[in-house]
């Protein structure tokens, strides 16, 4: 195994463009990283860096403690798997699999024991004889897998591998890649725009935006506490309300004509400011009773859901999103009183957007 260091990495383009713009970030020794941002945001770029694909304009790049900024991609002990699988499409899935260790120079007894063992790990064993035309999608990838797997890197790196696979069989290759990462015990970096992916995947979550390093975390923490309305925003579908307020010294939040919500005491402060509150749509729920804590809404629409509907509702141009498993109340024209608990309210500046309390 080999974590991965990076210390002022920045990629910087023939005419000023600079895609990576400073970044410091250490994975550990047998985890899955998972970088997460909006297209053009340097993940990809960044992934490449690791790799040897791309040379940083400025820092380093360390593998297992190694400095590897001068060394070329066969030379870092990395295995990459690419979003189109990059398979030879007159090869077997053997010859695919075995590819690189033949170049390396591996006996053949070696060679097909690898091939044999990394096949099995991926139900591939009665496919080695087929082309790659003959697999479906799912297959395909899990070959692509399998020629990584074989060579028994130091360091895996998947550059959005699911994302030209059906939502039905992305599901499902997470799940495989995630138990193959934690049954191998390799390092690997994993890259994609899909939130949901991310979240599933990630030991650390590393979520970038235009080319800087937003919040890294544990999913479940990134999730819970977002650094700044960025983060915030892009993480959860759908996405948290967004309302703009007034924090008052006892620590309500003031909507006006919507009303208010209490965000205890980290919101207190000695004069009312204008801030923004952020509420993730699963922590809305219908308010009982007359209590101080509500919005007060219309109902717009409902998007059912099977086991769940997100209801969209909204007063003098502002719109909230609920996600509620409750039945019932959510007719369109409906009045609709909501509430959410203190500590369900995050607060960002309405300047910076960095969070608050």
């Amino acid at each position: 195994m080999a974590g991965v260091t990076l210390r002022g990495v920045k990629k910087r383009y023939p005419g000023g463009f600079e895609a990576i713009k400073g970044i410091d970030l250490d994975v550990p020794d047998g985890d899955l990283c998972v970088f997460v941002g909006p297209s053009g945001c340097g993940k990809s770029t960044l992934l490449r860096i690791v790799a040897g694909l791309e040379t940083a304009s400025e820092g380093t790049v360390a593998i297992g403690g190694r400095d590897v900024g001068a060394l070329g991609p066969a030379e870092r002990d990395v295995a990459m798997v690419f979003q189109n699988y990059a398979l030879y499409p007159h090869m077997s899935v053997f010859d695919n699999m075995a590819y690189g260790l033949r170049n390396r120079g591996a006996a053949r007894p070696e060679i097909e024991a690898r091939v044999a063992e990394a096949a099995a790990m991926l139900d591939l064993s009665a496919l080695l004889a087929r082309k790659p035309r003959e697999l479906s999608g799912g297959q395909r990838q899990r070959v692509a897998m399998g020629r990584a797997i074989v060579r028994k890197p130091a360091l895996f790196l998947f550059d959005e591998p699911l994302s030209n696979l059906d939502a039905k069989l992305r599901a499902r290759m997470r799940v495989e890649i995630r138990a193959l990462q934690r049954r191998l015990g390799t390092t690997a970096i994993h890259v994609t725009h899909d939130q949901l992916e991310a979240m599933t995947m990630a030991d650390t979550l590393v979520v970038l935006n235009a080319g800087r390093v937003e919040q890294v975390g544990k999913p479940a923490d990134v999730y819970a506490r977002p650094a700044n309305r960025f983060v915030a925003g892009f993480l959860g579908s759908p996405e948290m309300n967004f309302l703009d307020g007034e924090a008052g010294p006892d620590g309500r939040i003031d909507f006006g004509a919507l009303g208010s919500l209490s965000a205890g005491a980290g919101a207190r402060a000695p004069v009312s400011r204008k801030v923004v509150a952020g509420i993730r749509p699963e922590n809305l729920a219908p308010a009982e009773g007359d209590g101080p804590d509500r919005l007060s809404l219309t109902v717009d629409f409902v998007e059912e859901l099977g086991a769940a509907r997100l209801v969209y509702a909204s007063r003098e141009g502002r719109r909230v999103v609920v996600h509620t498993a409750a039945h019932g109340g959510w007719a369109p024209g409906a009045p609709l009183a909501l509430t959410a608990a203190a500590g369900d309210v995050r607060l960002f500046d309405p300047q910076g957007g960095a969070a608050l309390g």
